[in-house]
């Protein structure tokens, strides 16, 4: 499997606790708590992901994401002439992430999004990810333990540390240590309005003072019902286990 698609899901986000095995066909299915309901706090963004590989060469993935923040989230990347690339549903339980093009897929539970058996792969929080679409780039609940020269030092409610800049009102970047002990930063940039909600526009991903991830929203949408067919993703069966 390309390293690139990988990574873009990556970021809009879903390992933690393994794949699983066989083929046969899975459904992840969020209707039964929502046939009835019209998220009243839904929200729709389009964007481009950019990924950088090691040798600098780039790839551009048109996307939209679907959310009902903190509760299910549903992503779809395509690449040229509209072709799938990839289509992640994640819900309270459980999520899955299908590889069209790869005829691979991906299963588990959590909210961390990332390959547990390669450390080289960031982590990332998918509610936290998610959010950034809704102009919230600080972890919710955060705890300030020191504020030192333009720059505050934070713990997140599950105790791990980041730091972070503000200017003129909005934060500039924030930053944490990896898994393997190398620094992730993300930095916003070029703030605008969707829908009246501050929004940085541009974020860029850094592991280790590279950058590796990019994403440009165009269009946010909010407070509108999704179709029931948003939150189905069906596993065809000739689809194979991601190994992880």
């Amino acid at each position: 499997m390309r390293r690139s698609v990988l990574l873009s899901m990556l970021v809009a986000l879903a390992i933690l606790a393994g794949c699983a095995g066989g083929k046969k066909a899975e459904m992840v299915n969020a209707n039964a708590a929502v046939e009835s309901e019209i998220p009243r706090d839904s929200l729709k963004a389009k964007f481009v992901l950019t990924l950088t590989e090691k040798n600098g060469k780039t790839q551009n993935l048109d996307a939209v994401l679907f959310s009902v923040p903190g509760k299910r989230y549903r992503m779809e990347l395509t690449g040229p002439m509209g072709v799938g690339v990839a289509s992640m549903l994640w819900t309270e339980q459980g999520w899955v992430m299908t590889f069209p093009t790869e005829k691979l897929y991906m299963k588990g539970n959590g909210y961390m999004v990332g390959l547990l058996a390669d450390n080289s792969l960031p982590l990332v929080h998918i509610h936290q990810v998610a959010d950034i679409f809704d102009g919230r780039v600080l972890p919710e609940g955060f705890e300030i333990e020191e504020e030192k020269d333009q720059v505050t030092y934070a713990r997140e409610k599950g105790g791990k540390r980041f730091s972070f800049e503000r200017k003129d009102s909005v934060v500039t970047w924030l930053s944490r240590t990896g898994r393997d002990g190398k620094p992730e930063t993300l930095q916003f940039l070029e703030y605008r309005a969707f829908e009246g909600v501050k929004t940085p526009s541009r974020i860029v991903f850094q592991r280790d003072g590279r950058n590796y991830l990019e994403i440009n929203i165009k269009k946010v949408t909010r407070n509108k019902p999704f179709s029931l067919g948003v939150w189905r993703l069906n596993v065809p069966r000739s689809f194979s286990p991601v190994d992880g």
